[in-house]
């Protein structure tokens, strides 16, 4: 119950210093707050309200991962993230924890994000009175002349209490008896007992005392333990020995060898014999690691190494030594060593990382927090200074906080995933000692995507040759863009921009796969209908908010002989290919009897008509010029040769599959009155008839050049404002027989092509594969870096 009550105490006593903290450091935000709780706490009990000490609000604590990230040894210590309390996690034992009278204290890292905050609690554990006054031996013997004089003082063994100075020994009460008493004296906060003869001794009387020494503490209930004294009255020794000096100090480094003599004892006895023989000896009082670390030589006095030293586990050693003569009874004098031990850099820095993400945004602000990095060194002095770098060549720094040797890895430039995905950073922490020693902390960090490339084409524009009379639905050509981008930002849509529907937007007959980039034309398009169009194709990406570009692609359809040639002469009343001629049987050789027109829609080649006789009466009579379609007479004409001949005249174009008609034209040869008379009437028919044609001729020939004229502006327009990479031309003309055709030039690169009639430029070449209508003209132009694609 008493135990009970002292613990309520202690947690009232506790939660008044909370309170007394929070008043005094509230208002500041990274503030250390003090907490105090007992030692042997039970587990799960409470330490203080941090949150609420710290001003939080304790619903956002698990949101924000309020946690602690260091300096909690073993775990002692938890705090709920449901209600911001501080508790104990492990039951602590001050003695085990700590050595030594000053503040046991347990300095705690708390962690808050969105945004991030760093506090420091501090929580001292007090002493409890749990441990009671102990004695190294069970008992101590003392050999005492019978002549020593009263008020002599012998050094007993001073018991050893675990707890602090307030629960530690305060006093040592004797057991009753006459001769002696006991004393004690103060020495680095330490009580020594001191026995005191009071009354002489008589070994006659009395060889042999037997005492009880109990030390109590200071704590409330006191606790005690008990040391039995046994003195032996021994006869006279007169002489004690006598040390060189009243105390001996050494300095060491602690890197000396085992083996080194640190300091030699002197001691001197005036006495003879055994008497005077002086022995060396620690004294009683000294601490187990003493034994451990030093050696006595007990005839020499030598004190030698016999252990590794430490600077950084204690820094100055006192020990008691002692010189005894070998009188009966002996005396015994006591001296102290101090042995001042100097620190050597030989401790390197160490290194804690507490990282909060691996991950960053590439788009994050200059300052961002990666990681918290915790620095410390064991050595003292210079050696302990410690200065910490981040390697070089990456964008990241170091920032101080506001506790010395904490720092924050923050960034300290702008990310760019594109140029640098992945950074391997290496934290290097050295001292200032001599030599100096360092540490090093590998972290990785990782830059995440974010949308901020838009999709690009490998080229703007893009030229799709296209060959007339296509499949409907087919594809025609596909695009591709590029997004340097990852993941979903790098996922790309393609769509067809389209136009006014209304106005007969040509890109409603085209299709594109979205995913693919495959374009398909939804219809077949015919050359004589149209010849060229464009469009644009929009790539679009899937990040967030989406990034696109376009690209202009010009299409060029190509020709192909679809179209039969048409004969416009001639044509006979009721619209057959059929025409009858009379000429006058005195004619001559050469005569012209007739001339066959005829016309295809095709160019180049594809309209490039021939004329050839195919059947005809009489091959010596009449003969077919092939290109203007003129039939004239070979010979005169006898009297044995028939009064009518019959000529099937065959059309053909020079397209790869050649398109024909036929033409029948009856020869009727006459006496040259009936010709005459025939010749005026047929005259005023045929010159009705070729008044039409001519009316046909005249309109057909007045588009063709206005046409042309219009093709020169364009070619002239585009060679001034286009590059020298790619252009098209378009030329048109007719030839001079009365068969009309077309031509038209392509320009890609270092070529030219050319669709041509009949009338084909000197040093044209004729193209492998082109159908049999294509020229590849020569061109003096630089070579450019077009690309030309033509779909079949």
């Amino acid at each position: 119950m008493e135990a009970g009550g002292q613990r309520r105490k202690w947690e009232c006593w506790s939660i008044a210093l909370c309170f007394s903290l929070l008043l005094c450091f509230g208002q500041q935000v990274s503030a250390q707050i003090r907490y105090s709780i007992p030692e042997e706490l039970k587990e799960g009990s409470v330490v203080g309200h941090i949150a609420k000490d710290l001003g939080f609000d304790i619903s956002t604590l698990v949101k924000r991962r309020f946690r602690i990230v260091s300096g909690s040894k073993d775990a002692l210590f938890e705090v709920n993230q449901n209600n911001g309390v501080l508790y104990v996690h492990k039951t602590i034992d001050r003695e085990e924890m700590c050595d030594g009278n000053g503040a046991c204290l347990v300095n705690l890292k708390m962690v808050v994000e969105d945004p991030l905050e760093i506090h420091y609690v501090g929580v001292e554990v007090t002493d409890i009175n749990d441990n009671s006054p102990t004695f190294t031996e069970e008992e101590q013997h003392f050999e005492i002349a019978e002549h020593t004089p009263t008020g002599t003082r012998f050094q007993i063994q001073a018991a050893r209490d675990a707890d602090t100075i307030v629960n530690n020994v305060r006093s040592y009460k004797l057991s009753q008896n006459e001769h002696f008493e006991v004393e004690t004296k103060d020495r680095d906060e330490e009580k020594l007992p001191l026995l005191v003869l009071k009354k002489a001794l008589d070994r006659e009387n009395a060889a042999e005392h037997k005492l009880i020494l109990t030390a109590i503490d200071g704590g409330n209930p006191a606790r005690s333990g008990n040391l039995n004294i046994i003195v032996t009255v021994l006869d006279v020794n007169d002489n004690r020995p006598v040390f060189s000096q009243d105390s001996y100090s050494v300095a060491v480094r602690e890197n000396a060898s085992l083996g080194t003599v640190l300091v030699k004892l002197n001691a001197t006895d005036l006495d003879e014999g055994s008497n005077g023989v002086v022995v060396y000896a620690f004294g009683r009082n000294l601490k187990r690691k003493v034994y451990d670390l030093f050696k006595l030589d007990s005839v020499t006095g030598e004190i030698h190494i016999k252990g590794e030293l430490d600077f950084e586990e204690t820094e100055v050693y006192k020990l008691d030594v002692q010189a005894a003569d070998k009188g009966q009874p002996p005396w015994i004098v006591e001296s102290v060593v101090t042995i001042k031990i100097i620190d050597i850099n030989d401790n390197a820095p160490e290194i804690e990382v507490t990282s909060l993400s691996s991950v960053v945004s590439e788009d994050s602000k200059p300052g961002t927090v990666i990681s918290l990095i915790s620095i410390s060194d064991k050595d003292s002095g210079i050696s302990g200074k410690i200065v910490p770098s981040v390697s070089d060549n990456v964008p990241f720094e170091l920032k101080p906080s506001v506790q010395e040797n904490i720092y924050s890895l923050v960034t300290k430039g702008k990310l760019d995933r594109e140029l640098v995905s992945h950074y391997d950073i290496t934290i290097t922490v050295t001292d200032l000692g001599q030599p100096p020693l360092s540490s090093f902390k590998s972290l990785s960090v990782q830059v995440s995507d974010v949308n901020d490339n838009r999709p690009e084409f490998s080229k703007d524009p893009l030229e799709l040759y296209l060959v007339e009379n296509n499949a409907a639905g087919a594809n025609i050509m596909s695009v591709s863009a590029f997004d340097k981008d990852v993941n979903e930002n790098a996922i790309i849509t393609y769509y067809i921009i389209r136009g006014d529907a209304a106005q007969n937007d040509i890109t409603t007959f085209l299709s594109i796969n979205s995913e693919t980039g495959v374009i398909y034309a939804l219809n077949s398009f015919d050359f004589e209908g149209i010849k060229k169009f464009k469009f644009q194709v929009l790539a679009k990406d899937s990040g967030s908010p989406p990034l696109s570009s376009n690209v202009t692609v010009n299409v060029f359809i190509l020709d192909q002989n679809d179209n039969v040639p048409v004969i416009l002469y001639p044509v006979s009343a009721n619209g057959s290919v059929e025409g009858v001629e009379e000429i006058p049987r005195n004619v001559n050789a050469g005569h012209l009897v007739n001339k066959v027109k005829a016309y295809d829609a095709d160019i180049g080649y594809n309209g490039w008509l021939l004329f050839s006789l195919q059947e005809v009466s009489d091959h010596s009579l009449f003969g077919l010029d092939r290109y203007t379609g003129q039939i004239r007479t070979l010979r005169s004409f006898t009297e044995t040769d028939e009064a009518q001949h019959k000529l099937i005249i065959l059309v053909k174009d020079n397209g790869n599959v050649s398109l024909s008609a036929t033409a029948t034209v009856i020869v009727k040869v006459v006496e040259p009155k009936e010709a005459f008379a025939a010749s005026n009437v047929k005259n005023t028919v045929k010159d009705e008839e070729e008044n039409n044609v001519t009316f046909y001729l005249i309109i057909t020939l007045g588009l063709v050049s206005v046409l042309f004229v219009i093709s020169i502006i364009v070619l002239v327009v585009m060679q001034c404002s286009k590059s020298t990479d790619y252009s098209s031309k378009y030329l048109q003309d007719t030839n001079y027989d009365g068969t009309l055709c077309h031509s038209i030039q392509y320009r890609s690169g270092d070529k030219r092509y050319m669709l041509v009639g009949p009338r084909m430029s000197i040093g044209s070449t004729i193209v492998p594969g082109s159908n049999g209508n294509t020229l590849v003209i020569p061109d003096r132009r630089r070579r450019g870096s077009g690309e030309v694609r033509i779909a079949d």
